[in-house]
């Protein structure tokens, strides 16, 4: 599997009116292909965000390339027959430049302050499941009819607009087993997570990173999806530094993030990590595609900078 490369970035950035406009053209003139959204309501998740798509919607209005992306809605939030109109008519406004990320919702504070029933995680991919089924179908152009445990649909399409011409690509982000098997069935695009995230905890354990944990992951997913696997984009997120101090920033990297137990040689294994000359991290960005099947890679947008000389490179 060696698709070629392709980048975005995960905005982080409050902007108001014209400034979110003149932000989204920024990335596309740097050639980042996509814009993406968080879904999150509180900020203890990750700080401040706009709500995904009025703020995507209004990024596609401002460009003409560049495609913008929810990383993920949280399936809890939203009945999937909305999600499916929602997607549609952003496609349809966008010439088709929407990709639509969905996960099972994990940030159980949020889920409290807003009263929401914080179910556990198999229930809650339950539904996701049963969700992406109806939304899928609904994006296909078919009329849907389903009898689920969390949702019944009957003789609904999508009717309320145009036919798509094509429809979203569907990514959903998956780190365990159960979530592997879901992407593996429904996704076009797979967000490879270095570990389920539980108990609202998103963990950063350094032996999630290496290379023996991303194979192991890729072995259950071909192994859930069977005869899709070769159609599946493979992503993950990314850390990017361009440095000629390549082992002095590894070891502040290490330390910022409280990891121990490896040596820096480790972590320039790591395939999500990349760290060096631009030289060096193109090499690393061409050995781990091929290697890995690793083809489209996020980072946050403060690392914008530095991810428009490595595309320059490209």
């Amino acid at each position: 599997m060696t698709s070629k490369l392709r980048f975005g970035v995960i905005s982080e950035s409050v902007l108001a009116g014209p400034a979110w406009l003149d932000h989204a053209r920024r990335i596309e003139d740097d050639g980042i292909g996509v814009l993406l959204l968080r879904d999150h309501f509180s900020a203890g998740a990750y700080g401040q965000q706009l709500a995904p798509f009025s703020a995507l919607a209004a990024a596609a209005a401002a460009t003409a390339r560049l495609h913008v992306g929810t990383l993920v809605l949280a399936n809890d939030f939203r009945h999937p027959v909305l999600v499916a109109h929602e997607a549609a008519t952003l496609h349809h406004l966008s010439g088709g430049r929407f990709e639509l990320g969905l996960g099972a919702g994990w940030y159980r504070p949020e889920y409290e302050a807003a009263g929401l029933d914080f179910q556990p995680a198999r229930q809650r991919i339950d539904r996701l499941e049963e969700a992406l089924t109806i939304i899928g179908g609904l994006l296909e152009g078919a009329q849907v009819d389903q009898a689920g445990t969390a949702y019944q649909v009957t003789g609904l399409g999508l009717d309320v607009l145009p036919p798509l011409q094509g429809r979203p690509r569907l990514l959903v982000g998956a780190g365990g087993p159960r979530m592997l098997g879901v992407a593996g069935r429904h996704a076009d695009t797979v967000g490879l997570l270095p570990a389920p995230i539980k108990s609202g905890e998103d963990r950063d354990d350094p032996l999630d990173l290496l290379p023996a944990a991303l194979d192991q992951k890729i072995a259950v997913l071909r192994a859930r999806a069977g005869d899709r696997f070769p159609a599946l984009e493979l992503s993950a997120f990314a850390t990017i530094r361009i440095t000629s101090h390549r082992r002095q920033d590894t070891e502040a990297l290490m330390a910022r993030r409280g990891w121990g137990g490896i040596d820096v040689s480790a972590v320039w294994q790591m395939p999500t990590i990349f760290i060096g000359s631009v030289e060096q991290i193109r090499a690393d960005l061409q050995a781990r595609r091929e290697r890995f099947g690793l083809s489209y890679l996020v980072t946050p947008d403060r690392d914008r900078p530095a991810l428009a000389k490595i595309i320059a490179s490209l």
